[in-house]
């Protein structure tokens, strides 16, 4: 069944082609203009449902910023539809609530993998095939916040489809499944719960192109219950540059590579 004019990605409204091979996702489309100012020359490209696109340049080269709303399926149809378009890097670029009482509101948390609590993925991958963020993208992110001393907290973050679930639980029919659930993310050393990265990372791995993620801390339910400081910090500055400051090491660290190769 044909969905869309031939050379056109039917949700993102993007030409194949006309995309930079690197991509920052954030969720919220207003986001978009906000990133693509710390590229040289942006220009809005699509402008459909949920998805916003720009395009720009870093470091003389093409780079892409896409929102993909809330959730694993708008994010798993950005992913695909760049791709077709000829992406192969993406870092998400967004917000989370923080569990680990280690990280504070306005923190930024860098993700190594994704608890699969969500349902995109498992219309990809069988349950046992872990959500894992690429290392180079990971590492890229690490420098960033270190280089811009902006604190970071690097691991695990559970991933769900329900925003109240995580904050209202006893209100649900389950539970008794979240609480039990959430009380094994806790022990386990869980640093952030949030609601795309375990889609991004299983589709990414299907698709053998590479993805990270980096998070504001909004605030910390788990140090509230503590009696603990938890303002709600709202700013994504800060992990809007790591983000673009992590794309800008990966053209690079991909140029001497190349270059390397050559030799």
């Amino acid at each position: 069944m044909k969905y869309a004019e031939e050379g056109v990605q039917y949700h993102l409204q993007i030409h194949n082609g006309s995309v930079g091979k690197y991509v920052i996702l954030p969720g919220d489309p207003k986001r978009c203009a906000r990133i693509a100012a710390f590229f040289s020359d942006p220009v809005l490209v699509a402008d459909s449902r949920e998805f916003v696109t720009y395009n720009g340049y870093l470091d003389g080269e093409l780079v892409t910023v896409t929102s993909t709303g809330i959730g694993g399926p708008s994010a798993a149809i950005a992913m695909e539809e760049l791709v077709k378009a000829g992406a192969d890097t993406f870092i998400r670029v967004g917000t989370c609530g923080g569990m680990d009482p280690e990280v504070k509101s306005g923190d930024l948390v860098i993700a190594t993998g994704a608890i699969r609590a969500e349902g995109t993925s498992r219309e990809y991958a069988p349950i046992e095939f872990p959500a894992v963020a690429d290392p180079d993208v990971v590492n890229a992110l690490r420098r960033a916040a270190a280089s811009l001393s902006i604190p970071s907290h690097v691991g695990v973050v559970q991933c769900k489809d329900s925003f109240y679930g995580q904050h209202e639980p006893d209100i649900m029919p389950v539970d008794y499944d979240l609480n039990q659930k959430w009380s094994a993310w806790l022990r386990l050393g869980c640093k952030a719960s949030e609601m795309e990265s375990a889609a991004l990372f299983v589709v990414a791995s299907y698709l053998r192109v590479r993805c990270g993620s980096v998070f504001l801390a909004v605030a910390n339910q788990e140090r509230e219950k503590a009696g603990l400081e938890n303002p709600v910090v709202h700013d994504t500055l800060g992990a809007i540059r790591v983000g673009v400051e992590a794309l800008r090491d990966l053209i690079g660290q991909d140029r001497m590579r190349k270059e390397a190769e050559k030799r």
